[in-house]
């Protein structure tokens, strides 16, 4: 059957249709639904493809739905490995004429696609769809690959265009150009079925519902483009429903009218049909194919003392706390489940603060649903600091069955705000940390500043792009809630980390000292000494000067000591310096650095002087040492990213004063590399040009002049090569116990050395 065969015809009111339909639906149970959205999380392109977004920019789309467009966009690019060598992307808007936003070459990495894809501003005009694909049949896909990979053109459109589009639609498509028309707003599915490819079930998608139409797309290019899906995932089909409103003539009835007459001077009574419009509903059945992967089950799988505190105030609105009441249901269905032991409370806070629901009043799920949807919206002032203070106080009191035994669970507060604060919210870090409290704060992505203050800790703060986006942060929720009991830093992985300081004059002596400071409270989250974490400092200017080296210190307290000795310099910054000498003087074996550890570089800098970086940086990687880039203030982009080598190790911060909120999430993040795997010959341990031979488990170093498990004695001229400590083809084991023993073997080859030169 056709998709546009036997369309059924209704008529409703247009809040209705709102409220209550979907432009499309997919004829599916809840399972089935939960096993469609966990696929979303799985997908990931890699194939070499050229991939050109068709923007509909026209006023029949208007500025609202031209956002869920680009949102669409974006929401795909997540489903992409975008890279040169792999996935290029690049956008077209069109109206009355087509404009080239950006070519497939412009943007190498997904994070800088999605960032000038959300840049992209609406332009307005008539829906000339012909014109735009006449200008794709002329210029191709600019910045693409001339054919030699598959090209993928994706229509965003409400399919209303003002000039025919069959013929150039065709001839798109007989150019071997797979083509996605994706509807938006109330599309006219009939344009969009000419403009996709066949079979058009697989090619026809709604961006309004963004992870699905990702999915959809997903599914069709999975096996033939694309790889493979992921273990436990299949592609199904699944009857469907498209539907749209149109606006159609309804005789609504006759009347009485007055017609003229052949005869002079005489008219007639007639019946005049009356002709009134109606907005409608039509339905286009169809069939879906999604890609349905296996849905976790989410269940809280931890013990805490758990309190959502609510906004109330006038500034989150009426709709905006009904929607917060929604997410709280949402929260309990999803991560607590039917026979999840509840130790759940719920505040709500404005000019004053109420616990409607106590700490642990509610045993099972049911009723405390009942009393969520009982809640009230107040509408006062938005008073979070004063509101934090109260529940920080008042908001865990236990009652025990003994008066001497204390619930030793974790307490963890969930604030839930989508208002500036009225009052201060800058103690609120300190109450909670005075009372073993940890706050995790959700709003939308315009509150991520003043929600990085009240927790004081930007991996505590969970951020949504727009309402429906709030429910998507669930599972994150649930993740962030059960690692509070996790132990901070690396205290069971080996490290080797070096931080590198900009102590240069474009830093200044009060900064530096901040900076300064932010390496000495990092080293807390470490236990270092020869077996687990190693530290290094070096600070620079023009020049780099090894404040001290790895090897150096061997206990917490004397790195602490050390680093408050640590000058500044003042004179004009070089970070390229800085990293050449680590790499060349610092991440060596002779200096302490072991095989088989991660190695990772902090560059805490202000921007300047980094325009030499970017080379000594990817020589750092190659050798298999992290760079991970924290910069403070203004700085280009571009040029940091270069540096980083990726938006994943760069943290870029506004003001200093802000860098103590990113102290959580930069050591997390290093302690997650700590916990990687290594390449026990990078960076090399052969001294004196010594080559490492990888063997499983182990390695070994052949020698050219020099002998030693690690070449590290010279070959006497006139004496006959000595046999080194481990036979030639010998390997040397590694294990994190024997780290200690290499590095004293090499302090005392080191020495052995100098005695005998």
């Amino acid at each position: 059957m056709s998709l546009l065969s036997l369309p059924s015809i209704c008529i409703f009111l247009l809040s209705q249709v709102l409220l209550v339909l979907g432009v499309l639906e997919i004829h599916v149970d809840q399972e089935m639904v939960g096993k469609i959205s966990a696929a979303v999380k799985l997908m990931q392109c890699s194939a070499s493809l050229d991939v050109l977004f068709l923007l509909d920019g026209s006023y029949s789309i208007g500025k609202g739905s031209f956002e869920r467009s680009k949102h669409f966009a974006g929401k795909l690019c997540d489903a992409l490995d975008i890279h040169p060598d792999r996935v290029r992307v690049g956008m077209i808007q069109f109206s009355s004429t087509p404009h080239l936003e950006f070519p497939l070459d412009s943007y190498l990495t997904k994070q800088e696609v999605k960032e000038r894809i959300k840049r992209t501003l609406f332009r307005g005009g008539s829906t000339e769809t012909g014109r735009a694909l006449k200008y794709i049949l002329r210029k191709g896909f600019p910045g693409g690959r001339n054919s030699s990979v598959p090209e993928i053109l994706i229509i965003i459109s409400d399919g209303k265009s003002q000039g025919s589009t069959v013929m150039p639609a065709m001839q798109v498509k007989e150019r071997h150009i797979t083509v996605f028309a994706v509807g938006i707003k109330f599309p006219r599915w009939e344009e969009l079925h000419m403009l996709a490819s066949e079979p058009p079930e697989q090619h026809l998608l709604f961006a309004g519902d963004a992870d699905d139409a990702a999915n959809g797309l997903y599914s069709a290019l999975t096996g033939s483009v694309c790889s493979t899906t992921a273990p436990g995932c299949k592609v199904e089909s699944h009857p469907c429903e498209r539907r749209t409103l149109e606006t159609v003539k309804e005789l609504a009835g006759n009347y009485v009218c007055w017609k003229g007459s052949k005869q002079p001077n005489a008219v007639q009574a007639s019946l005049c049909p009356f002709i009134r419009w109606k907005r409608v509903l039509v339905k286009y059945p169809s069939r879906c194919f999604r890609t349905v992967c296996p849905a976790t089950k989410l269940s809280l799988e931890c013990s805490v003392d758990l309190l959502f505190l609510l906004d109330s105030s006038v500034g989150v609105t009426l709709e905006g706390f009904l929607r917060y009441k929604a997410f709280l249901k949402r929260f309990l269905q999803a991560a607590m489940g039917q026979d999840s032991p509840m130790n759940m409370g719920v505040a709500q806070y404005d000019d004053d603060v109420r616990i409607p629901i106590e700490l642990g009043q509610h045993k099972d799920t049911l009723s405390l649903m009942k009393s969520v949807d009982a809640l009230d919206f107040s509408g006062g002032r938005t008073l979070t600091g004063r509101a934090l203070q109260y529940i920080a106080e008042h908001g865990f009191r236990s009652t025990p069955v003994f008066a001497d035994v204390q619930d030793d669970l974790p307490r963890v507060i969930v604030l839930l705000t989508d208002s500036k604060s009225q009052d201060s919210v800058a103690e609120a870090p300190q109450y909670m940390k005075d009372r073993n409290l940890f706050l995790i704060g959700v709003g939308s992505s315009f509150m991520r500043a003043e929600l990085t203050k009240v927790t004081g800790n930007p991996q505590q703060t969970i951020v949504y792009s727009d309402p429906q986006d709030l429910f998507n942060r669930i599972p994150e929720l649930q993740r962030r809630i059960c690692s509070v009991d996790n132990a901070e830093g690396c205290q069971a992985q080996s490290l080797d980390l070096t931080f590198a300081v900009d102590a240069s004059s474009g830093v200044g002596p009060e900064n530096f000292l901040r900076l300064r400071h932010f390496v000495r409270s990092s080293c807390f989250h470490f236990t270092i000494n020869r077996d687990l974490t190693q530290i290094a400092l070096v600070i620079y200017g023009r020049k780099a000067h090894t404040a001290f080296a790895l090897a150096t210190h061997t206990s917490n307290s004397a790195v602490l000591q050390a680093i408050d000795q640590v000058p500044f310099l003042g004179d004009s910054a070089s970070a390229g310096n800085a990293l050449l000498h680590i790499y060349g003087d610092m991440m060596t074996a002779q200096k302490g650095a072991r095989p088989g550890v991660n190695k990772v570089v902090v560059l805490l800098t202000n921007g300047g002087g980094l325009e030499d970086a970017a080379a000594p940086a990817q020589q750092l990687r190659h050798s298999g040492i992290l760079v991970f880039v924290v910069v403070v203030g203004d700085a280009q982009r571009d040029m940091i990213l270069r540096v980083a080598g990726s938006p994943s190790y760069l943290v870029h911060i506004s003001s200093y004063e802000d860098l103590q909120y990113y102290q959580g999430f930069i050591i997390e993040r290093i302690c997650e590399e700590a916990k990687s795997p290594v390449n026990l010959c990078k960076p090399n341990p052969c001294m004196n040009q010594g080559v490492c031979i990888l063997g499983p488990g182990s390695y070994r170093c052949e020698c050219h002049g020099w002998e030693g498990p690690h070449c590290e004695s010279r070959v006497l001229r006139g004496d006959s090569p000595r046999s080194p400590v481990l036979p030639p083809h010998s390997h040397v084991q590694w294990s994190p116990r024997g780290l200690q023993h290499f590095s004293r073997a090499f302090w005392h080859t080191e020495r052995h050395l100098d005695q005998r030169h």
